[in-house]
Formats: structure tokens, sequence, C-alpha cells
């Protein structure tokens, strides 16, 4: 896992040390000695962390930060401030100004390498998240930016797992201010329960809890699907540092220790709901727009795209499997005269209800896809000629079978022609689709409303059917 990491110090024994420890467990390191330059570097590297002292010429780590951190291009960028500055005024400084962390020098090596990897498996995950919202900008559907430090952290849902109910008083206190929705647990027994029963914005967690083993609880936490995402804030007492470290490498956020000063414990958990909900932004702008690039927005259904990138990949497998798979390629009988005489609207919602018949008279894993128009396609894996023939026929007689009732009043009869072709280890995506279509328009030429198979004997061009 071993990343960048970018060193800024204007005391060059100070750079050389945190250089030499990082270098020793295969991290690589960039280096800066005053703020100016580390804003330069971090915007041209793009480094996996910072490691940012605070007292420096020109720019102080307070500046600096802030400029990182505002920056649209290096804001996802964790920094760490590394300072000799030890009162809790200057950690809130710090955080506040939108440092991820504060450690204070000398380091301990365990604090040291904790944090570095925590903070660089989060950097890969956000990594991995803008990656995927870039990829679907690029079909062409831009998200509004947002600038991580703008996003809002009140009214969050948060669980507090503490079984000494002074600190939980405490901590409810503390997190009233920003209105957040605070929920307790007196045991990690009943925290557990809890957590995987609803979705939290942030779940935090004593080190001192009396009836488990409060790293095995978070562990146990960390690894489930519901809360895997979810992040963690344990609290410790002063002593617990290489429990807080073993915390740290299993997967938790942050900690902070007692006792607990209420500005750091409210920089620590806007940090963490800031992070989780910009998080979450870039997950949701994906998926919508991953959706809307890939599916069918009349219907719903897997668009031309999706269907050619599936069918590639289910291709490359047969190769491998030799598993029979087959496709169906169906187009409405006559669909232009129902435009033309109802109009539009009324096509669109013959369009849908077909959609819903096709989905409902196939397996769930088989693929329904809109090609565009009135025309349709149902891939099918694991199926050979013979059955897809059988499911086409079905199809059809389910497409024919029941009129169209359109807006309470107006009822149509629709019908289908279907073409078959078993798809072949040698197909391309195209090829496959082709002979299908082929077969198709060999039921359109038959007299429509019937389902044809494709063979090498009977190969007929396509006409000006409809």
């Amino acid at each position: 896992m071993p990343g960048r990491v970018l060193v800024v110090d204007d005391v060059l024994p100070n750079v050389k040390l945190l250089e030499a420890k990082l270098g020793a467990e295969y991290f690589d390191v960039l280096t800066a000695t005053n703020g100016v330059e580390a804003v330069d570097v971090a915007r041209q590297e793009k480094p996996d962390l910072i490691l940012l002292d605070v007292m420096m010429p020109v720019m102080d780590g307070y500046e600096a930060c802030e400029r990182i951190k505002t920056d649209p291009s290096t804001q996802h960028i964790p920094v760490v401030m590394v300072t000799a500055l030890s009162d809790i005024s200057d950690r809130v400084r710090g955080l506040e100004a939108g440092a991820d962390d504060f450690l204070t020098k000398p380091l301990s090596d365990v604090s040291l390498f904790a944090r570095v990897r925590s903070f660089i498996r989060l950097k890969m995950m956000m990594d991995e998240w803008r990656l995927r919202e870039e990829t679907s900008d690029n079909f062409g559907m831009p998200n509004e930016p947002q600038r991580l430090i703008d996003v809002d952290t009140c009214q969050a849902q948060i669980l507090v797992i503490e079984d000494n109910r002074i600190d939980s008083f405490n901590i409810s206190d503390v997190l009233a201010a920003d209105e957040h929705h605070v929920e307790f647990a007196d045991s990690g027994e009943t925290g557990q329960k809890m957590a995987f029963a609803k979705a939290y914005d942030l779940i935090v967690v004593s080190l001192n809890l009396k009836d488990v083993d409060a790293l095995r609880l978070a562990s146990t936490l960390r690894a489930d699907d519901r809360v895997r995402h979810t992040p963690i804030l344990m609290v410790s007492e002063d002593d617990e540092m290489e429990r807080v470290a073993k915390g740290l490498d299993l997967g938790m956020n942050d900690y902070i220790v007692k006792p607990i000063d209420q500005n750091e414990l409210m920089a620590r958990v806007r940090t963490q709901i800031r992070r989780r909900r910009y998080q979450d932004r870039l997950r949701m702008n994906y998926e919508r727009n991953l959706s809307l690039a890939l599916t069918d927005e009349l219907t719903k259904l897997y668009n031309r795209r999706y269907l050619e990138g599936h069918l590639a990949s289910m291709m490359r497998r047969k190769a491998e499997d030799e598993a029979k798979a087959s496709l169906v390629m169906l187009d409405l009988d006559r669909f232009k005269d129902v435009n033309d005489t109802h109009g539009h609207n009324v096509g669109d919602e013959v369009l849908k209800e077909v959609a819903t018949r096709i989905s409902n008279s196939v397996r769930n894993f088989d693929l329904v896809a809109r090609l565009g128009g009135e025309e349709f396609v149902v891939l099918m894996p694991e199926t050979g000629l013979e059955t897809a023939e059988m499911v086409a026929e079905r199809l059809r007689a389910r497409i024919a079978s029941d009129p169209y009732r359109i807006n309470d009043t107006l009822n149509l009869t629709i019908s289908a022609s279907l073409g078959v072709t078993e798809i072949e280890a040698s197909d391309s995506p195209r090829e496959a689709l082709h002979r299908a279509d082929l077969a198709m328009y060999q039921a359109k030429r038959a007299g429509r409303d019937q389902v044809k198979v494709y063979s090498d004997e009977e190969k007929l061009a396509a006409g000006g059917l409809n």
C-alpha cells in the first residue's frame, strides 16, 4: 500500500528524519521547506498525504493547509499537521483550517505510521470514487462541482457506544450545538445491534467498554457491509496510543483522547461527517449518472451501450467455458401507425407496457434491453437455441395477448415480430445482433406476429417493413 508522502518543514534535520523513517517503510517521499512551496508541490505532484509543519517562514502551516483544502485540485489530499505545539487550541485551529489530524513532536513511530497508513487508505478510496465520477462525466453528464470544505456537517445521525454515563452526557452536550441526532448504547452488544439496524453518519466508540473488547467490536463493524463505510471515531485514554494505532490499522477513522475538549471533539466530528457526506455525494452522482448513461430513460431497461458491453463480456467468458447463450430481437409491428394516429405520448405508454410484459416473462438473470425506437432485445445466458425459440414464442404471445389500455379510453392491439439466434464463440456483439436482426426481418416478411430462428440458408437482407 505505500504511497507518496509530502514532508513540509523548514528545519532540514526534521525533513531528513521523516524522509528516512518513511523511506524505510517503502513510502516515496517528496519535500518542501515552506508553505508556499508545499502548496505548489501539492498542486503539481498530487501526493497521497501531506505531513505539514506549523511554524514556518513565508507561509505558516495553517495558511498552507487552508489553501490546499480550498483548491479543488488538492482538497482530497489528507493533511496531517506536525508540530511542537501541544496546546489543545493549536490542535483545534489546525483541524478548523482543514487538517485531517494533528501530531505533536516528538513523533511516536507507532502513531506516525498508523496515521500515514490510515490516511493513504482513505485517499485511495476517495480517488476511486472521484475516478468513477469522472468516468460518468465522460458519458456526457457532468456533475456540479462542490468543494469538500463547503459540505454541510449539521443534523447528522450519530451513534455513541459508551458505558460511562458522564462521558455520554458530555459528548451529547457538545454535539447538540450542531443539532445532531444522537443515539446512545450503554454496551458493545447493544451498540452493534443498533449499528446494524440503522444507517448512521458517524459512530463514536469508547475503547474502554466493559462488556466487550472495543477493538474487536470496531473490527466487526468495519467488516460488515452495512457499516463498512461509516466513519468510526475512537475515544481513548492518554496511555492507550498502541491500541489507538491498532484501531487505525483495523480501519477506524479517527480518535480523541480524554479528557475530551469540546472544541476538538466538534472539529473532529465535523471532519468525519464532512468527508462521509462528500463521499456519499460522489457515490450517488456516479450511480445516478451510470444509470442515466446505461439505461433507457423511457422504459428503464438497459440501452444499446450497456447491451453491447455486456455481450462482449459474455462472449469472453463463453470462449473460456463454452456455455450456451442465445439472443432474441423483437420489433413491434406497424408501430409507426400508432404514433401517427394517436400521438407519441400514446406510443410511449405502449412501449413502457411492452417493456413490462417482456421483463415479467423472462428469468431475473436474463438481460432485457431497448435498442431504440420499438426494438427490444433479450439476452439469455445458459440457453440453447431450442429453449430460446420457446421463450420467444412465449414473449410473442404475451405481447399480443391483451389489449393495451391507454388513458382508460383507448384499447390498442399490438403484435411483434421476433428473431432468435444462438451466440457463437467467435461472435462479436454486432455480429450476434445482426443475425438476430435478420431473423426478425424474416418474421416481418413472413407476415409479422411470429418467431423466426436464424439459419445460414435463410439470410435475407433487411427490408423497409415496420
